[in-house]
């Protein structure tokens, strides 16, 4: 079910400069609109665009640069969907001029996607266009903060932060390629990437933004099943790709049909539990909401591990099987991690809790086990059994509620 605006203006209004205003943290049955699904699929391209990348270096057994350079550029992509998503749920109006900037930072998006390849490439690394594309979608939220902070004057000061803080760090990032040689810019993004969540950080100590719980846990549910989805399309293409030059169908079929298990189980792990409840502080909401990172990332990540297992039974790649197996195992692990630390953790039995760690550990170990990716699939569906038994009754008090 999709929401409609907040209101329809009358003809002769409906062009004049409207003014921003706060929205219900406590509004029923509130919903993702038609623009933030539409914004999710755009940031998804970027997304994919970093998976791309990931994929041609692992392929050729450049895992350190493949590591570092999707890093950077998922966080880049990561950070501007995610100030969007907090931003929209607090001042989300859908009125012409927000959607305007909502437009236009997906049009930064899909530059920066454009930028990615530069950001990877050890021997030729290139952050212009990609820092032209972030730069696109920071100005577009610095303009949203400010007219937030017109609009409403009792969040005012925070907004105002918030706007302030990020076209600083914009500051930095346009004069990052000038500065340093290129073994030591890793270190300076880093050091932008720790300036970025700062800003939040700084920002709500003048006046909590307030958040609508249901509506940014949906947002971030939506956000993961799309870039599952990416991981399942991926796979399907590179099989039909695939399958016209190999008479190895049944092993291509093999390995995405193990891949599609694998992400049905990331999916149904991801949902066993709600998560509107965890929001229930400034500290709790960011170390969910930054933690999504590395579940994302890793999301992301599956896709790439699955076309590198297909890349390898088709003899484009010559890496070893661990290492093949490992480009799926890992960000598998790491997922399962995350979901467990953010999602699990605080609402499941001291069992769960012993188990679910373990087979990430468990996953990662597969990778050096004959049939790997069958093994790890093994263990995901093994975790979906012991989560639904143990989470059945809390899911049933949510679904009442």
């Amino acid at each position: 079910m999709i929401e409609s605006p907040l209101f329809i203006p009358e003809p002769e209004s409906a062009m004049r400069f409207p003014t921003m205003v706060r929205r219900d943290p406590r509004q029923a049955h509130r919903v993702s609109t038609p623009l933030e699904l539409f914004f999710d699929l755009v940031f998804v391209v970027a997304v994919g665009a970093a998976g791309r990348s990931l994929l041609n270096f692992e392929v050729e057994g450049h895992f350190n640069v493949a590591v570092l350079g999707y890093v950077m550029s998922f966080f880049a992509i990561w950070w501007a969907w995610m100030n969007f998503t907090w931003f929209a749920n607090s001042y989300g109006t859908d009125d012409w001029y927000y959607r305007i900037l909502t437009l236009v930072q997906m049009g930064g998006a899909l530059v920066f996607a454009a930028g990615v390849p530069g950001i990877a490439n050890p021997e030729h690394q290139d952050f212009t266009l990609a820092i032209a594309g972030y730069l696109i979608m920071r100005v577009a939220i610095i303009a949203q903060w400010l007219r937030a902070a017109v609009g409403d004057p009792e969040g005012r000061k925070t907004a105002l932060a918030y706007a302030i803080g990020i076209g600083i760090v914009q500051v930095y990032w346009v004069f990052l390629p000038f500065l340093g040689t290129a073994e030591i810019k890793p270190w300076m993004f880093l050091l932008g990437a720790l300036a970025e969540i700062s800003v939040p950080l700084l920002a709500e100590r003048f006046k909590l933004t307030p958040w609508h719980r249901h509506h940014i846990t949906e947002r971030y549910g939506l956000f993961t099943i799309i870039v599952l989805g990416e991981s399942i399309l991926a796979a399907t293409t590179a099989v039909i790709e695939a399958s016209h030059d190999s008479d190895q169908l049944a092993e291509l079929m093999l390995i995405a049909g193990t891949g599609f298990v694998i992400v049905a189980c990331l999916w149904w792990i991801y949902f066993s539990l709600p998560q509107h409840e965890l929001l229930t502080s400034l500290r709790t909401s960011l170390a969910w909401g930054y933690g999504h990172f590395f579940l994302f990332a890793a999301a992301a990540a599956v896709s790439a591990g699955i076309e590198v297992a297909l890349a390898v039974e088709t003899h484009h790649a010559s890496l070893e099987s661990a290492a093949a197996a490992a480009t799926l195992c890992v960000p598998v692990a790491v997922f399962v991690f995350f979901v467990w630390l953010l999602i699990i953790r605080p609402q499941c039995t001291p069992l769960s809790n012993v188990l679910m760690p373990l087979a990430a550990v468990l996953i990662v170990l597969s990778a050096f086990a004959p049939y790997s990716l069958q093994l790890t699939a093994l263990i995901l569906v093994a975790l979906v059994i012991l989560l639904t038994v143990y989470t059945a009754p809390r899911r049933t008090r949510h679904l009442a509620e």
